[in-house]
């Protein structure tokens, strides 16, 4: 007689958790221990900040420089003298200004001159003191064509430029401590053994930073009363926008034929550009040292959730016991890692964009904050904290109950 066959007893399902759930669980091991938390995210969010602040602060500068440029155009050209065939320091004609308006796509052009004067408030300041300031002979036509500006008071004249009147640029009026113009009492300056009455403060003119550090003349006042013998130094010229390098080849022949290697030209704008390149590699030497702190905090977060697997064994080894998975356990301990980190991306990303947007607001600067930037920090510290919490995510699902229970 056969024996009886019994029917299998089926075996039952885990209960199966969804994806909130397991960020319930997650977010559960950080509420427990919510200073723990904080001092974790801390790294994280340390390392986001600086990221975000290293990528955003270059950009709002170059936005503020292409603002910049814009307004002040990219088609002036600065030409000055080089040196001679057997180095001497080369002098540019008298006539080099009206030869570089000859040049057809040239829209206008001025100069200035140099003079061996110096500027000092009183006459009873030592005049070897010059404070690195200038003296230069100018006409009146200089600020238009450098895209100057007039802080306080009026530029050179026509009616003035025979007389002892001078402009100080923006540095040099604040090292003279001169810092508006009276017109009923105007301030004066000694200027080689002369006293000269201010006209006029200049605001910055960053596409031409010479001008910023000194004291400008009439360019006949110059002539009779500082001794300058009229040959320019440095020539601005302004040419059409699609003309300009044309206009670059052309203008050491045209302004000095006879030596035109004696004559070096330049674009101001890209001063500017090359200034701001070298800020960029700064950044990059930041961004790297923001991924640093960012490695710094994964390991943060890493050794937070193995002490947080060792002392939570009897919850693993409960949880294993009442029927949950080593999936599922595992996933518990991710999602707290992730969710740690994520947490410190966040808070990271609203720190970098307070700081963009102060420095940014000191500087006179649009505030750019790039979206890469801000996405890519919530997603870089997630990541992390994936990274981070793999091994002891790993380690608690493998974690027998019997041992967890003991």
């Amino acid at each position: 007689m056969s024996a009886p066959v019994l029917d299998k007893v089926p075996t039952p399902n885990p209960a199966r958790l969804g994806p909130r759930d397991v960020l319930n669980l997650g977010a559960h091991g950080m509420r427990t221990r919510p200073m723990r938390a904080v001092l974790s995210a801390l790294g994280i969010g340390i390392g986001i900040a600086a990221m975000v602040a290293v990528l955003a602060i270059p950009a709002s500068g170059a936005k503020a420089l292409q603002d910049q440029l814009a307004a002040l155009g990219t088609n002036l050209l600065s030409a000055g003298p080089g040196k001679t065939m057997f180095g001497g320091d080369a002098t540019l004609p008298d006539s080099a200004v009206p030869m570089a308006k000859r040049i057809a796509p040239v829209t206008a052009a001025s100069a200035i001159g140099g003079t061996s004067a110096s500027v000092r408030r009183t006459d009873k300041i030592d005049k070897d003191e010059t404070s690195g300031l200038s003296v230069f002979a100018a006409t009146p036509d200089l600020l238009g064509v450098i895209g100057g500006s007039v802080r306080d008071g009026q530029f050179l004249r026509d009616a003035t430029r025979d007389y002892p009147v001078v402009v100080l640029g923006s540095v040099a009026a604040a090292r003279l401590g001169i810092d508006h113009v009276d017109q009923a009492d105007p301030p004066r300056v000694f200027i080689d053994g002369k006293w000269f009455t201010v006209g006029g403060i200049l605001g910055p003119t960053p596409l031409a930073p010479e001008i910023e550090r000194s004291a400008l003349v009439g360019w006949d006042a110059a002539k009779r009363l500082l001794g300058f013998k009229g040959h320019p130094t440095n020539v601005y010229v302004r040419a059409k926008d699609a003309q300009v390098e044309n206009v670059r080849s052309v203008l050491a022949h045209t302004m000095n034929p006879e030596a035109p290697n004696e004559v070096e030209v330049r674009r101001p704008s890209e001063a500017l550009e090359a200034q701001k390149l070298t800020e960029n590699t700064y950044s990059a030497l930041f961004l790297g040292l923001g991924g640093v702190a960012l490695l710094v905090g994964g390991v943060g977060v890493a050794n937070t959730m193995v002490i947080s697997v060792l002392e939570r064994r009897r919850e693993i080894g409960l949880r294993r016991a009442l029927g949950a998975t080593k999936r599922q356990v595992r996933g518990q301990f991710l999602a707290e890692s992730v969710l740690l980190s994520g947490l410190g991306g966040v808070a990271g990303v609203l720190v970098g964009v307070l700081v963009t947007s102060g420095y940014a607001l000191s500087q006179g600067w649009p505030a750019v904050l790039p979206v890469g930037a801000l996405l890519g920090g919530v997603g870089v510290s997630a990541l992390v904290g994936a990274v981070a919490g793999a091994y002891p995510a790993m380690r608690a699902a493998r974690l027998p109950p019997t041992q967890a229970l003991a």
